[in-house]
């Protein structure tokens, strides 16, 4: 699916849409305040998209208008969704209390900074989460999006692949490092979770390739050590993925096919170092108010919520095993690295 936006010029909106099946007719879902108030099929043709071979008939262009939209020009905000995707394509808000910023937080956690991207999410006039989850084609184009002056995005991106739209002179980049061996256990109990849905044919491919990772480890106790041995010695190649240096798959690694060996280390150093804010979960307070004083943020730093006992008790337990040793030594590395460098900065600042 690829979009754009021609204008928004309060009185109509026109852009254009082309769906994956190049038979189908585009259409966009107009939203004010969480409410769905009209459905529109583009009912223009063009026949560029023709000609480009990227749709059959070439009626993709949308037009809304008062007719469409009865008091369009006086709604200060509404979001356009593509329909069958529920993409957002495109949000009007009031430039005043937006930034003029365009934000990339990148996640490197199973589970995302929830606080801190709500926190950020006001400032923004169009926000994206869990970014990872988009396809190729819908991000690249979100990315590359010109008229993409007040924008927040977040979530686990393969760096390398998008680092072309994530310079300076682009995008402001941040990213949080966690803690490699309560990161392993958080994935683990992730993954335990999701063994019931895993194990329901029609719930399953929810998952995609790590549904037989969800399902392997139903079979095993993770809150005895010996469990945990045999785990580590019969993973899956799913599972295996998951765990296997994950910060270091992110930051050093192109595709999530791609083979990880000890280069993939070194270029992930490189990758980090060319992010223009990083910091560390044992100093988020570091983080934030780095970031907010960045961005021209002038509000209270959110609070992260305390690891779970249960991941902390799992953690303290994986130390005993000396597979996952192997398994993250690239990932403490990198930790350990930045811990040490944001204590020292931090301490003198």
């Amino acid at each position: 699916m690829r979009f754009f936006i021609d204008h928004d010029d309060g009185h109509s909106i026109r852009g254009w849409i082309v769906p994956d099946n190049p038979l189908a007719v585009g259409r966009v879902v107009v939203s004010v305040e969480g409410r769905r108030v009209a459905q529109i099929e583009a009912s223009i043709v063009s026949e560029e998209f023709q000609r480009n071979g990227w749709h059959a008939t070439g009626q993709c262009v949308f037009l809304i208008t008062e007719a469409e939209v009865p008091g369009l020009s006086e709604i200060p905000r509404l979001e356009l969704f593509e329909a069958d995707t529920n993409v957002l394509i495109h949000r009007r808000a009031p430039a005043d209390g937006t930034l003029p910023h365009r934000l990339c937080l990148i996640s490197t956690g199973i589970n995302a900074e929830a606080p801190l991207q709500a926190a950020l999410f006001p400032y923004f006039k169009s926000s994206y989460f869990n970014i990872d989850r988009l396809s190729d084609e819908v991000l690249s184009i979100i990315l590359m999006k010109p008229d993409a002056k007040s924008q927040f995005l977040a979530g686990n991106l393969t760096v390398p692949r998008y680092e072309n739209y994530l310079t300076p002179d682009l995008m402001v980049t941040a990213i949080l490092l966690q803690e490699p061996q309560i990161e392993m256990a958080a994935r683990l109990r992730w993954l335990k979770a999701r063994a019931a849905d895993a194990a329901d044919p029609g719930r399953s491919w929810r998952l995609g390739p790590l549904a037989e990772a969800a399902a392997f480890v139903d079979d095993y106790d993770f809150s005895d050590v010996k469990s945990l041995k045999r785990f580590f010695r019969m993973l899956p190649e799913p599972a295996y993925r998951l765990l296997y240096n994950p910060l270091t798959r992110q930051l050093g690694t192109r595709m999530p096919d791609d083979r990880l060996h000890p280069g993939n280390s070194i270029a992930a150093i490189e990758v980090l170092a060319r992010v223009e804010i990083v910091g560390h979960t044992t100093q988020f307070p570091a983080f934030a108010s780095t970031l907010f004083d960045r961005l021209g943020i002038d509000a209270p730093i959110p609070i992260l919520p305390p690891v779970p006992a249960e991941t902390l008790a799992l953690a303290e337990r994986l130390k005993s095993v000396k597979a996952v040793e192997d398994m993250i030594v690239f990932d403490v590395a990198m930790s350990d690295a930045v811990k040490s460098a944001v204590r020292k900065n931090w301490a003198s600042a």
